[in-house]
């Protein structure tokens, strides 16, 4: 069997400056801190729609999943976040679009489709908040509802070891190894067909559905390296 496909990326081409020159650090201090490694990245489509669809143990896993792929990203953040007017101009610079806490009312609707259908890739977790113990949560439907609105590849990805480095108990990140991992991407095609017809009460179900299909997906993909056994 072959090795699995590892990939790095490398030069950042196409990003704007403020974004390229936190990729890089933050790439840097991945790759120094956590001996960080990314694998099938060339997963995720360089041009076009797309949601990126992961885990959520640590505060990390947001820039990790950025600076695992060659193309700049979107992400959602808490608008209390953005009420310093500095911080809050970096976070816009860098694609962070303020929704409510839990970024499933309308509003967090709205930025992600915006984002979407002007042909942005953005990530999103099913989960909806950090885990408290590092296993995983039930996924929320407001990803399925966010995926059938759109017509856009999905495509799970799981990062390993960001719990055990920052997850909740840990004030400051710990030089714990983590590797991030892209899974091959899912259309939801018939689901999407189904949903413009079919009464409301089913439309509820498909959004689940989507969502525990995605959640189940991310689950699914193991580890390319024994990540635990390392310090």
């Amino acid at each position: 069997m072959p090795a699995p496909a590892l990939t790095l990326p490398r030069f950042g081409q196409g990003m704007k400056p403020i974004y390229r020159l936190g990729w890089l650090g933050l790439g840097a201090w991945f790759r120094c801190y956590f001996r960080w490694r990314a694998y099938h990245a060339e997963r995720v489509p360089l041009q076009g729609p797309a949601i990126i669809a992961a885990n959520h143990a640590s505060y990390l896993d947001p820039p990790l999943i950025g600076s695992s792929v060659r193309r700049e990203l979107h992400y959602l953040a808490r608008e209390s976040l953005f009420r310093n007017p500095v911080f809050g101009a970096i976070l816009r610079a860098v694609n962070c679009v303020p929704v409510d806490r839990e970024g499933g009312g309308a509003a967090g609707l709205k930025a992600i489709l915006e984002r979407l259908l002007a042909g942005a890739a953005i990530v999103l977790f099913p989960e909806g908040t950090r885990t408290h113990d590092g296993r995983f949560l039930p996924a929320r439907a407001g990803i399925g509802l966010a995926v059938i609105k759109s017509a856009c590849p999905v495509i799970p990805a799981r990062v390993f070891g960001s719990w055990e480095a920052y997850g909740r108990p840990h004030r400051f990140p710990r030089p714990r190894r983590i590797v991030v991992k892209f899974g091959p991407p899912l259309f939801f095609a018939q689901l999407r067909a189904q949903a413009k017809t079919c009464p409301k009460p089913r439309l509820k179900q498909i959004y689940q559905e989507v969502a525990d299909e995605i959640m189940a997906a991310i689950q699914q993909l193991e580890p390319c390296e024994d990540v635990t056994a390392l310090p």
